[in-house]
């Protein structure tokens, strides 16, 4: 695994900012104000965000919802904690670790060193990271017993994406951007462009990819994950440059690109982590310019891993979400159902098949290995 590397931001993107410190962690008890199950397990899962925070309308937020499943299914005890910076991965880790987690879910790559550090440090409690595996203090991965990595293999879903962005294209133009340069990023950046790529293949068109060159891995990054107005700013580019569909992997940053999509005509939206219809579901605008969304099914994911572990199953062997497996996948059209033709619809889903049976290949430096 590559260390962690912060990319260049575009013209004007200002470098990363960290916040104040991180919510310290929930405490778990039977009252009606805690965290706690309404079951009688005496098992605790815990979790811990990135600096997005839970309520992030995407990976965070869908992590959690695994964990908040676990909880009600289960009756499991849980207790979270929410970072508002990089420097609040550690000790909020540890925080938990005081509390007597069973389990502790680490939410993004940028935890991986922390994990590990931890993970390492107290061998008695069992760790899940979703989007990584454990790596030491360079950023290096390392395999740790009681570290059980979550990854997804978005290329594949992205790939899907790419596709269908090229077919509804009316400009010609799509476009990508990233929060910052790492894996977990990059590996839905090469699925878009590549099935951007595939279309003009199958179809002998021109559709132009802006924003990444896969060869080159560079591309446009706004340096972090919380500023929405980076992430309005760089879409206000793209947009301006022709691009009439554009796929923020950023997190809470892609809230910027449906701010700039809503203030022109035919402009749109491909969502990334989980289907951003449903989490902007409070928002009809935004709806009305989300075209699909790339899925991780994160708690789905989570709520297995804390399930396993619960039950005296738990193992560091990788979950790998894949299209096979439905770990990863493309959210339905919705709103814009009509704006995709009936015959791409049906391309994409032959070609989701093509992927699943190996007759079309997705590659990225990034996907994860399988087990």
């Amino acid at each position: 695994m590559k260390s962690i590397t912060r990319a260049l931001a575009l013209a004007g993107a200002g470098a990363l900012t960290l916040a104040a410190c991180g919510t310290a962690p929930e405490e778990s008890s039977s009252g009606g104000g805690s965290d706690a199950g309404g079951g009688s397990s005496d098992y605790k899962a815990c979790m811990v965000s990135d600096s997005g925070g839970f309520d992030d309308k995407s990976f965070n937020e869908s992590s959690y919802n695994g964990l908040v499943a676990a909880k009600e299914n289960l009756g499991v005890e849980t207790a979270t904690s929410e970072s508002k910076a990089v420097s609040d991965f550690e000790p909020n880790i540890n925080n938990l670790v005081t509390q007597s987690c069973d389990l502790i879910v680490t939410v993004g790559f940028l935890l991986a060193p922390a994990t590990g550090s931890a993970a390492s440090a107290n061998p008695d409690t069992d760790f899940a990271i979703v989007d990584s595996t454990a790596q030491d203090a360079d950023g290096n991965a390392i395999e740790v017993e009681n570290v059980k990595p979550i990854e997804f293999d978005t290329a594949e879903a992205a790939f899907l994406a790419g596709y269908v962005a090229a077919g509804t294209s009316e400009t010609g133009k799509v476009a990508t951007y990233g929060g910052m340069n790492i894996p977990t990023v990059t590996i839905f950046m090469d699925g878009f462009v590549d099935g951007v790529a595939h279309y003009n293949e199958v179809h002998d068109t021109d559709v132009q990819a802006l924003g990444w060159d896969k060869d080159s891995q560079e591309g446009s990054f706004t340096g972090d994950f919380e500023d929405q107005s980076k992430g309005k700013a760089v879409s206000d580019e793209f947009y301006n440059a022709g691009a009439d569909i554009v796929m923020p992997v950023a997190g809470p940053v892609g809230a910027g690109t449906l701010a700039s999509a809503k203030e022109g005509e035919g402009r749109y939206v491909v969502w990334v982590d989980a289907d951003g219809y449903e989490t902007n579901s409070s928002d009809p605008d935004a709806q009305a310019v989300i075209l699909t969304s790339v899925m991780k099914e994160m708690a789905v994911a989570v709520e297995d891993v804390i399930t396993g572990a619960s039950g005296g199953e738990f193992d560091a062997t990788p979950y790998v979400g894949t299209l096979e497996n439905e770990g990863v996948g493309l959210a339905p059209y919705h709103d814009l159902e009509d704006k995709v033709p009936s015959e791409l619809q049906d391309e994409v889903d032959a070609l989701r098949q093509d992927i699943i049976d190996g007759e079309v290949a997705v590659e990225s430096d990034a996907s994860p290995e399988a087990a």
